[in-house]
């Protein structure tokens, strides 16, 4: 994939800070100079509904439209939590896994859908408490030209949430290899395992051929 762009700028269609500092991290280094947008960065952007039953659709519906509002290279993920006792679920479903809150329940949506997953998994032992962050990272020039990498984590999910750092279901998940958290990881060593940070490393090679 060949093609000019305008500067080397490149927006990830997301309001989220954490995924948002994560790319800013791992491309940086990779892309000096490289600006790096968040969706608050551009203005008035209608986001499309997440309806897509895969990963890999949902990534590149939200990059097909913030290309088309921007002009700009765009990078969109989707991402979940994988449990192999749920039968892969919460899956595409993760971000809103515990629905619409009940009256009075002012918990964060974060710290509902964790409380929810911990509740299904309650009697499930240990050893079969596996499952794997998934990501599919998608990347959409102005022109129209598509590519998807697709990250993946194994680990198990704790009994508990440990850990402030990270966020979504990173204080539940013990990565294969390590004995805490994720949300107990520094940024770098999160980086260097995750999901995220494994799809986009493998999208480097595309936007460095784009943007030199």
């Amino acid at each position: 994939m060949a093609e000019s762009t305008a500067g080397r700028r490149v927006v990830l269609a997301s309001h989220n800070k954490g995924k948002l500092a994560e790319l800013r991290r791992i491309l940086e280094p990779e892309l000096p100079g490289i600006e790096v947008l968040g969706l608050d960065d551009i203005g008035d952007f209608a986001e499309p509904v997440e309806d897509q039953p895969t990963f890999e659709g949902n990534a590149l519906l939200k990059a097909r439209a913030a290309a088309k509002a921007t002009g700009l290279l765009s990078l969109a993920d989707d991402s979940g939590i994988c449990v192999d006792a749920l039968n892969g679920m919460p899956g595409v479903l993760s971000a809103r896994w515990s629905g619409r809150p009940q009256e009075g329940d002012s918990r964060p949506v974060a710290e509902r859908n964790n409380a929810l997953l911990l509740d299904q998994l309650a009697d499930v032992p240990d050893d079969r408490r596996g499952g794997e962050f998934r990501c599919a990272m998608a990347l959409v020039t102005p022109s129209g030209a598509e590519v998807v990498e697709i990250g993946i984590m194994r680990g198990r999910v704790q009994r508990g949430p440990t850990g402030d750092g990270g966020f979504g279901y990173d204080p539940l998940f013990v990565a294969e290899g390590y004995d805490v958290s994720t949300a107990e990881l520094s940024a770098d060593d999160k980086d260097a395992i995750s999901h995220r940070g494994k799809a986009l490393r493998a999208m480097v090679p595309r936007l460095v051929a784009l943007l030199a």
